[in-house]
């Protein structure tokens, strides 16, 4: 018996792949139509772009094997990601999302409402890291999630693992979007800081580690110590 023929590269494979893994998860009309605003934005002002379906809904099995109470998104996109988060977590938890863009918070808090979320469930901050983490909680957080330009949080990296729980999680998106991270001549600032971002989790014997080649790349680590 001869086996159905591979597709003729591994770039044509892993395309295919990407396709159908963002075609299975399930998105309702109110989290397309978040996506749809957050693109928009992305193409016009340059905001990050929202996560991808299949992202998205790796967060959410995420948000539900931790048993989610209580989240914390580092950059509000649209609230595309949040919505995914609150769809795996707990009913009566408590996602806080912090953005240094008012206008992508407005867009979140939209995302939100039309959702039906109530808002009790949803908190948005205005500030930066370096601003908002130290008015978090330590170690009261069930998964911490960072998205947009990775040197707008990588130098708050001990102030970010602070937060999480023993048996938490902290998930990093983007890092494989150009390519460039395992590029050693890339010398421009994103990159270093990707670099350096996952050196420090890869070499932290408190975190247990992975990357997972999921839309344009996560980095997550759970903190087992």
């Amino acid at each position: 018996m001869t086996s159905a023929p591979r597709p003729p590269t591994a770039g044509g494979w892993r395309d295919g792949a990407a396709a159908y893994a963002d075609g299975f998860p399930s998105e309702p009309p109110a989290l397309v139509a978040a996506r749809q605003r957050a693109l928009t934005s992305a193409t016009a002002f340059g905001t990050p772009a929202p996560v991808e379906p299949a992202v998205g809904a790796v967060l959410a099995v995420l948000a539900a094997s931790l048993d989610a109470r209580a989240v914390v998104s580092i950059g509000s996109g649209g609230g595309v990601a949040g919505l995914w988060l609150l769809r795996g977590m707990r009913p009566d938890g408590v996602l806080t999302a912090l953005d240094s863009d008012p206008a992508e918070l407005r867009a979140a808090r939209r995302a939100f409402t039309d959702a039906g979320v109530p808002t009790g469930r949803t908190r948005l901050i205005f500030g930066t890291p370096a601003e908002v983490l130290p008015r978090l909680s330590s170690a009261n957080y069930d998964l911490v999630t960072c998205s947009g330009p990775p040197t707008d949080y990588v130098p708050h990296l001990p102030g970010l693992l602070a937060l999480v729980r023993l048996g938490g999680s902290l998930v990093c998106h983007g890092l494989l979007a150009d390519g460039k991270i395992a590029d050693r001549s890339a010398r421009d600032p994103q990159s270093v800081a990707w670099r350096g971002l996952a050196r420090k989790v890869r070499e932290d014997e408190t975190l247990t580690s992975a990357v997972l080649p999921i839309g344009a790349g996560l980095l997550v680590a759970a903190r087992r110590s």
